[in-house]
Formats: C-alpha cells, sequence, structure tokens
C-alpha cells in the first residue's frame, strides 16, 4: 500500500506500510494453517447519479440489511466487519493528525487500520468512514487526515456522511429520541444526549449534530453548547461514563488465534509467535496459556490440563 495524498507526507507512507506488513503477516500465518480468511464482500457500490448525502445513506442503509444489522446501535462494529465481511482490522499507534486508512488488495483483501492513540469514538467513527471507502471507492488506497483548515476532498466527505449514516440511522435515532422526549416529560437532556451517544459509540458532538440533521434538536444546538462552556468530559464522569476504555486488542483475534494456533503445532518458534504477536517473549506466552482454553478433567483424583485442537473438524453437516 502507498498513501495517494497530492502532497505525500511521510507520516503517511509509514502508516500505509504499517498496515501492509500486518495484512502481509495475516496472509502469511493463514497460509501456515491452510485457513484463509471467508471474504463476504458486497460488489462496489455505485456512487454517481444522485446527491452525495443521499447515496451516502442509501449505502448505509443497504450495508446495514445485508447485514442484518437494524436500524439500532452497532455495538462492536470492529467484530462485525471482522467475522461478516472478512475485513482485516488493525489498531496501531500512528500521528495525532491521522485517524485511520483503508487498503485493498486481491491477495491481501480489504483493510483498515485504526489510530490506536485516538479516544474509542473517534476510533468507531474512523472504523465505520474507512469502511466506507471499501464500499464506495475500494481500489484506492486512503489516509484519513484529521482537517481543520483544509476542506476535505469529496471522496472524504462522502465516506463521513456514509459512517454518520451507517452509526446513526435515522429511524432508530428518531425512535429512541422520541422515547426518551416522552419518557422525560419536559423534554430531551443533556444527560439524555451524553447516555445516548454512549450507547451508540460516537461523540457527543457528533450525536448532537445528527439530531439537529433529523430536525429533532434546533440549528445550532452543539454551537451554543460549546459557546456556553459545556465541557464533554466533565459531563460524562458526571455521569459515570466511561467513553474511553482501555483498547485491549491491537491485532484481530482471528489474526491472534492462527498464530498461537500455528506455534502450538509447532510451525512457528516462540521468537516467530513474539514477532508475529508483535510483543515481548512473556506476553506471547502469556497469549498462548490464555487461549489455549485449559480443561481440568479429572484422572483418578488429579487434575490434568489439556488443551484442546481449536482447529479440528467436527465434520457437520
Amino acid at each position: 500500500f502507498r498513501a495517494s495524498q497530492k502532497v505525500v507526507d511521510p507520516s503517511y507512507d509509514k502508516a500505509a506500510i504499517e498496515l501492509q506488513n500486518r495484512a502481509e503477516d495475516y496472509v502469511e500465518l493463514e497460509r501456515i494453517l491452510g485457513t484463509p480468511l471467508a471474504r463476504r464482500f458486497p460488489p462496489e457500490y455505485d456512487t454517481t447519479g444522485t446527491a452525495p448525502e443521499q447515496i451516502a445513506e442509501d449505502v448505509a442503509t443497504a450495508e446495514r440489511n445485508r447485514l442484518g444489522m437494524g436500524d439500532g446501535p452497532i455495538g462492536n462494529l470492529r467484530d462485525r466487519l471482522e467475522n461478516d465481511v472478512g475485513m482485516r482490522i488493525f489498531y496501531f499507534p500512528m500521528e495525532s493528525k491521522i485517524a485511520g486508512l483503508f487498503g485493498y488488495s486481491d491477495i491481501l483483501g480489504a483493510c483498515i487500520g485504526v489510530n490506536a492513540n485516538h479516544p474509542r469514538d473517534r476510533r468507531n467513527w474512523t472504523l465505520a468512514h474507512e469502511y466506507g471507502h471499501f464500499l464506495m471507492t475500494r481500489y484506492r488506497v486512503e489516509v484519513t487526515v484529521l482537517t481543520i483548515n483544509r476542506k476535505p476532498s469529496g471522496k472524504e466527505r462522502l465516506a463521513d456522511s456514509f459512517a454518520k449514516y451507517f452509526l446513526m440511522p435515522g429511524s432508530g435515532l428518531n425512535r429512541r429520541f422520541t422515547e426518551l422526549h416522552r419518557a422525560g416529560g419536559k423534554g430531551i437532556t443533556l444527560a439524555d444526549v451524553c447516555n445516548l451517544a454512549n450507547l451508540y459509540q460516537v461523540s457527543v458532538q457528533a450525536l448532537l449534530l445528527r439530531l439537529e440533521d433529523l430536525s429533532r434538536l434546533p440549528v445550532g444546538t452543539w454551537e451554543r453548547l460549546s459557546a456556553e462552556g459545556f465541557k464533554v468530559q466533565h459531563a460524562q464522569r458526571l455521569l459515570g461514563i466511561d467513553a474511553n476504555p482501555p483498547l485491549k486488542e491491537l491485532l484481530p483475534q482471528r489474526y491472534v488465534s492462527i498464530a498461537v494456533e500455528a506455534f502450538r503445532k509447532g510451525h512457528l518458534s516462540e521468537g516467530q509467535l513474539t514477532r508475529f504477536l508483535r510483543t515481548d517473549r512473556v506476553s506471547a506466552r502469556l497469549q498462548v496459556e490464555i487461549l489455549e482454553h485449559e480443561i481440568h478433567v479429572e484422572n483418578g483424583g488429579n487434575f490434568t490440563p489439556i488443551a484442546p485442537d481449536l482447529a479440528q473438524s467436527l465434520g457437520g453437516r
């Protein structure tokens, strides 16, 4: 992968190379065990013939329907895209100005990198944004850069609109807003908005702007709150919302599982396992112990740990 930005920044290429290296390692592990990743890719969506906002909403709705997501909060988006679509999704540190990137090739498949240093809601938005690139502009490497003064390109605006509709579908959000409005009796509160944003795993700003789009809140609500000194993190602390829990899995869970399985079968040395897991030997050994799912079976009064072969065929039909 190579960044396709007009003005090439070394940090863009560095992130693209990091993503490619991880994807190549993933494919190598699959080759070793003979377990290729199942791909359930839709055809690339046509983005011509109508307004970009309408295209983004149509694609988001079509994908939610295809994946059986309904119109509510998605929950663990990464799991859905890895397991139901066959995406390769990696989290790793990047420069703060880079939100994430996407790349596709016939050999490596669809690959997304997300900046591990960013907070949860930003990461979730980035993941949806990059998935939008996969669906609508599949054959170009895209590096998403956080912009303040520079106007984003048409492709970036399209992917951002997709993320908005994909993460916060109007029908479901309208229904939940109405329920909250009725339950409160006196209208929706800031606490309601903060809790709703946490449920959808989007920023409070993104949720407020979406509610403005849906005409459920007056246009300019977010700007007014900002001008009045509203601090999102302070409000979240008062409500007991942990909007930025520790990121536990930088590598895909399947990637880690097949790396450990390759080690257990003797295909990888401990040093090679450590390299694939991008960690130290102690942490690699601990990961092996965790994933072996040790089962203790009583044998003559003694308990013996056994490690089941998680790759064995069960002969289903």
